[in-house]
């Protein structure tokens, strides 16, 4: 269940802070504010969440402050379409909009190794229109013995090439431990195919102040997807990105790596307001199916 307040309601007043002692009064319900900050006013829903069926709508409606209550059955109750369709599909970070029929490519080395090759991949990234570069300081691999990054000395490498070429960098958090962390040198986290249903450390990036990129695993379904972006968002953090990666099939080895599904794409559009991005190259796993997989998810939305 969603309370949404008067958009005048004052989080000081006497009938607000009533509103919130009844709240956390009622048995087997917890209660979640988020406050979102538009351009010309501050709109305050209360998500709560558990036993909400003994919540009559009309009772809940007569509450102070309380504009409109909507009831909700969906797993991903914040980042459902249904909440408000007006609600733009986009949002804007350093200079840079992601989402609404906008086209960024991000491009880069899948893992840091040294500073040489960094500096090269964004100078070329710069000069070629790129908006930001998504490379991996902390890179988690299947075999315990391959390569792994570079760990904080990566992250440095990339704080002093942005400083150079003022390309944004996106790069993977895989531990709750490190998001202070990769914060201070990232623009934005990526949360790994590996670590989707990781919710500790969905919840820490949700807090973290930095947008998130969730790429989903190559075995989730689409509500498994959302609901750990729900997770992202249920600690105040919309600004997400949904990241297709492929999924496996039983093609897998013939021809390519992974199966690319852009069928999911236009459903998640249909199911939430979340921005969408594809990455072909983990999708496919062969380099030169990359351009027609990426034509192809540009035409999927």
């Amino acid at each position: 269940m969603i309370l949404i307040l008067s958009s005048n309601t004052n989080q000081q007043s006497g009938d607000y802070q009533q509103l919130i002692a009844y709240l956390a009064g009622l048995i087997g319900v917890q209660m979640r504010v988020h406050v979102e900050r538009g351009t010309e006013q501050v709109l305050t829903e209360i998500y709560l969440i558990g036993n909400t069926k003994q919540l009559d709508i009309k009772d809940m409606q007569s509450l102070p402050c309380v504009e409109r209550v909507v009831r909700v059955s969906e797993e991903y109750r914040i980042l459902g379409q249904h909440k408000d369709d007006s609600r733009p599909t986009y949002f804007d970070y350093n200079g840079v909009r992601f989402g609404q029929d906008t086209l960024n490519v991000f491009a880069g080395l899948c893992a840091v190794d040294n500073a040489e090759h960094v500096e090269i991949m964004l100078k070329a990234l710069r000069d070629n229109g790129q908006v930001c570069t998504r490379m991996g300081a902390y890179k988690p691999r299947t075999s315990p013995y391959d390569f792994q990054g570079l760990g904080r000395a990566g992250l440095e490498i990339l704080a002093e090439a942005r400083a150079e070429t003022g390309l944004p960098i996106v790069t993977e958090v895989m531990d709750p431990r490190l998001v202070e962390e990769a914060c201070r040198y990232a623009d934005l986290l990526q949360i790994g195919a590996r670590s989707m249903q990781n919710f500790p450390l969905l919840r820490e990036v949700g807090r973290c102040g930095k947008p998130v990129m969730l790429k989903r695993h190559w075995a989730a379904t689409l509500v498994e997807w959302l609901c750990a972006a729900e997770y992202v968002a249920s600690e105040g953090n919309l600004d997400v990105i949904l990241c297709e990666r492929g999924i496996r099939t039983f093609s897998q080895g013939e021809y390519n790596r992974n199966t690319l599904d852009l069928n999911v794409i236009p459903a998640v559009r249909r199911e939430t307001f979340l921005p969408v991005i594809v990455d072909p190259s983990h999708g496919t796993g062969v380099a030169e199916l990359v351009p027609s997989a990426s034509g192809a998810a540009i035409g999927a939305g």
